[in-house]
């Protein structure tokens, strides 16, 4: 396994933290919840990873023992030239996607234990769609021909860095208390007002990695 195949996955794994569903909701909850919050939003957190984790493995898993033929189509003119259209057509359309259009976020209805499980795979299922990243990142391992015992932990990693800023976030506010309330209102509106901005530097960095990776066989 090489550094330049970590470094990679890494950026590709920070880049997924711009993803607003995860972030946006553990705002909420800081802002609303004041039982039990601890507890409720380390469910929530720990329902989003293990969600993105079992689908990267069955995706791995999938992918690994159609490697063969897989590796044959990719090295095909046509299915080369079919990515790089698909990658250029994702970094135009970065270009276009509305940046400032106010989204909101997925809210519990219920604080429950089960209400916060329910809420992880609601918000999981929405962003797994435009989880471009996670893809991308999975592609690069699955091409790499890794063993199990080296993606496994790439991949628990992967996990771990796409929850860590609403975990940074939760320190902060347990370590500063009501200093927070107002640093924490502003990050809730931007998350609502520049949701799209995110996804369109998300659409705009996987496009390149699509374009870049099929130059070889064009």
């Amino acid at each position: 396994m090489s550094n330049e195949l970590l470094i990679t996955v890494g950026g590709l794994a920070i880049l997924d933290t711009l993803s607003p569903a995860a972030l946006g909701v553990t705002v909420y909850l800081l802002l609303t919840e004041k039982e039990r919050l601890s507890s409720r939003l380390m469910i929530y957190l720990a329902t989003v990873a293990a969600f993105y984790f079992s689908v990267g493995v069955a995706l791995m898993l999938g992918l690994d023992a159609l490697l063969p033929a897989v590796s044959t189509i990719l090295e095909n003119r046509m299915v080369s030239w079919g990515l790089f259209i698909i990658g250029a057509i994702l970094f135009i359309a970065s270009f276009y996607y509305p940046k400032s259009k106010k989204k909101s976020v997925p809210r519990p209805k219920s604080k429950s234990m089960a209400a916060m499980i329910a809420l992880g795979f609601t918000t999981s299922l929405i962003e797994v769609g435009t989880a471009f990243p996670y893809f991308a990142a999975i592609g690069l391992m699955t091409t790499h021909h890794l063993p199990i015992f080296q993606w496994l932990p790439m991949l628990a990693g992967y996990n771990v860095i796409m929850v860590l800023p609403p975990l940074v976030v939760f320190a902060l506010h347990v370590l500063l208390g009501r200093v927070m309330q107002r640093p924490l209102e502003k990050l809730q509106a931007y998350i609502s007002k520049h949701s799209g901005s995110a996804i369109s530097w998300i659409m705009c960095i996987v496009g390149l990695i699509l374009i870049f990776n099929t130059l070889d066989y064009l």
